[in-house]
């Protein structure tokens, strides 16, 4: 007869509390789980839908401070114009306020020109013959904008003025040209010098003077593609701007910050004469400000599509970074590369060279696309469908947070206009960028599994990279002509799931000292956060998972004009890492002895919010950690795993106790036989 095995009382307890256990947790699973299910589900871009908008998107910013973006739309007389407010909760915008601007609106920037902490808003509006009327709508202490009361300031010319802090102040100038000065010769340039004064009575809010550029001044373009960002390596903003030749043709110039010192003219140079669009960022990941710009043979007048277009990509050639462990990046006393704990060095030899070099790279835009398509395919160059026509350039920004830009830009083929995302990968044989034996700095593939959401546009008229509920990928906009019925707006939710991480931040115009602004009568208080500044720089280093350390570089707001869409913080992928950021350089454009910082051992997947003063061990740095979608599974398991372990030491707890009583009950009834 076969002999059964007895399990141990104790082992018998605690597989009946565990069978207890796991049947009562699953069947109430659903009705108890604290978190929402995800909003989108899917490896792929998704189409979100309008969110509540159907008009012209023209800027974006954060209105009423909440570290979330919002629009400002256009309608289409041109003339009403409409806030709408990020609702989180409801995963929408929410119109705020709506206003009509007495004349025809050419472009908006919003920006703290009162220096307050609130945004206002620059509007520039068709004026007389090749001028732009400029207004400003000043923040209210109790939210909104007074529209009753607008600043009127000088007008500019026809070039639309960019937003800079010329005097490093920290307050926001604008440098342009005014209506008197752009047939000047000598001196067309001209600084909107911002001398509001708060606590003066009808204070002026600008003053025209004559801007501390060193050197042989141009005539500005028009449309333009200038911009304030650094370019030297210094983390100090400089001015790239686009120069009218008459028929000469068009050429640029780079102004070099001194800080109080003004500007110097260190580089010019002549541009391809059939050049569209400039956009500014740090193409290879080496630390350094690139340019890429369109050229195309032929722009028709009356669609806007371009022909025979070739993307050109001019490398910045400047000091690498050092990869010896302890080189100092001087040798013979020359200095020969930046040490990673010191990245804002800059190199007065920097250049830019568009003859055919290894730092220039020109490939057409069709060697994108398999040459079995039924029409080659153009590139959408200006936006007619606005007056006067917008330039569309390409849109710039790491949608895979891998630490290399991406493309966003709009194909046409036939009647279709349709938006396409091209990753930036290594370099190969046949990928679109390289060299034909495989070699180069890097190359470009269009997304195509996930991506069919934007394949199904085919009215597009411009695109624009953000952030929508701030969730930490960047998404889509598309702005469409609204033909067969489609809607104006479209937003795309970027749903592809990386192994990678990334990091927000912004630096704000140092409004208020201690990170709080505080009303005229002291009455309330806020945070300046939805602060718009241009001028700000990025450069940090980092070590990816095979220990390979590479540098970067990203500037905040460069571009402000012809309805750049640019948003206001900074938005950098770090790409694959087991480490915290090493190095993380923030500069602003402040006049003081050290205008950037040095952060080490930053977290990734996080915003970081930063307030400069004169002294750099007062400058204000706010971190805010985004929680990842791995944190309800975290935390699920950790009070699963917790309460399995108390059960159980409560069971053995119980159990020992027990047998303790009787071990006890058992010595109590022992006779002592020789004790009798």
């Amino acid at each position: 007869m076969a002999r059964t095995r007895r399990q141990h009382p104790k082992r018998r307890a605690i597989n009946a509390v565990l069978g207890l256990y796991l049947a009562s947790w699953f069947p109430i699973t659903s009705a108890i789980w604290p978190f929402p299910p995800k909003r989108f589900t899917g490896n792929a871009l998704i189409d979100a839908g309008s969110l509540g908008i159907d008009s012209r998107v023209i800027a974006f910013g954060d209105f009423n401070g909440d570290q979330y973006l919002d629009v400002l739309c256009l309608d289409s007389d041109q003339q009403t114009l409409s806030i709408y407010l990020w609702t989180h909760d409801l995963f929408h915008y929410t119109s705020s306020a709506s206003f009509r601007h007495p004349t025809k609106v050419v472009n908006i920037v919003p920006g703290d020109f009162t220096h307050d902490g609130r945004l206002d808003l620059l509007v520039m509006g068709q004026g007389a013959s090749n001028e732009l009327d400029l207004l400003v709508y000043p923040a209210l202490p109790s939210g909104g904008f007074d529209f009753s009361h607008p600043i009127n300031i000088p007008s500019s010319s026809s070039a639309q003025p960019i937003t800079a802090d010329v005097d490093g102040d920290m307050k926001i100038d604008l440098l342009g040209m005014t209506p008197a000065s752009q047939s000047d010769p000598q001196v067309p340039l001209q600084v909107w010098k911002n001398v509001w004064n708060i606590s003066q009575s009808n204070s002026p809010l600008f003053e025209i003077v004559s801007p501390e550029f060193h050197g042989s001044q141009c005539r500005i373009a028009d449309p333009h593609g200038n911009a304030v960002i650094d370019l030297n390596g210094d983390c100090l903003a400089d001015v790239f701007l686009v120069c009218d030749n008459g028929r000469a043709g068009k050429s640029f110039q780079i102004w070099i910050n001194n800080k109080d010192s003004g500007f110097d003219l260190t580089q010019q140079g002549s541009l391809p004469s059939d050049i569209q669009s400039i956009s500014f960022a740090d193409i290879d990941r080496d630390g350094t400000i690139d340019l890429v710009f369109t050229t195309c043979s032929f722009v028709s007048s009356s669609t806007g599509i371009g022909s025979d277009c070739y993307i050109n990509i001019a490398y910045n050639q400047q000091l690498p970074l050092c990869t010896k462990p302890g080189d100092s990046g001087i040798q013979n006393g020359v200095r020969s590369c930046r040490p990673p704990d010191d990245l804002c060095i800059g190199d007065p030899n920097f250049k830019f060279d568009f003859s055919d070099n290894e730092a220039f790279v020109r490939f057409p835009v069709s060697t994108l696309f398999s040459s079995g398509a039924s029409s080659p395919p153009s590139l959408l160059v200006r936006d007619l469908s606005f007056s006067p026509p917008l330039p569309l350039p390409i849109k710039l920004g790491d949608a895979n947070l891998d630490g290399f830009p991406d493309f966003l830009m709009i194909i046409a083929s036939g009647n279709d206009r349709t938006p396409y995302l091209a990753f930036s990968v290594p370099c190969a044989k046949g990928v679109a960028g390289c060299r034909a034996d495989g070699t180069g700095r890097r190359g470009w593939a269009i997304a195509q599994k996930g991506a069919e959401v934007l394949g199904a546009i085919k009215d597009a008229r411009s695109v624009s990279f953000l952030d929508m509920d701030e969730d930490g990928s960047l998404d889509i906009l598309v702005q469409r002509s609204g033909s067969a019925g489609q809607g104006m707006t479209m937003f795309v939710q970027n749903n592809f799931y990386y192994d990678a991480f990334f990091l927000k931040a912004i630096v704000l115009n140092g409004a208020c000292d201690n990170g709080w602004c505080y009303s005229a009568n002291r009455s309330e208080k806020y945070h300046p956060f939805g602060i718009s500044y241009s001028g700000a720089s990025y450069k940090y280093t980092v070590l990816d998972t095979s220990g390979h350390r590479s540098a970067a570089q990203v500037g905040q707001l460069p571009q402000t004009s012809y309805h750049a869409l640019y948003t206001p913080y900074s938005f950098f992928g770090l790409g694959r890492t087991n480490n915290y950021i090493e190095n993380l350089f923030i500069g602003s454009t402040i006049h003081a002895e050290d205008h950037y910082i040095n952060l080490e051992g930053v977290i990734p997947n996080s915003k970081l919010v930063i307030i400069p003063t004169t002294r750099e061990e007062a400058w204000k740095r706010q971190l805010f950690l985004r929680p990842g979608e791995w944190i309800p599974w975290v935390t699920v398991t950790v009070v699963s795993g917790t309460a399995l372990l108390a059960i159980i030491v409560f069971v053995l707890h119980l159990n020992e106790k027990r047998e303790d009583e009787l071990e006890r009950r058992r010595a109590s009834h022992h006779i002592n036989f020789d004790a009798l």
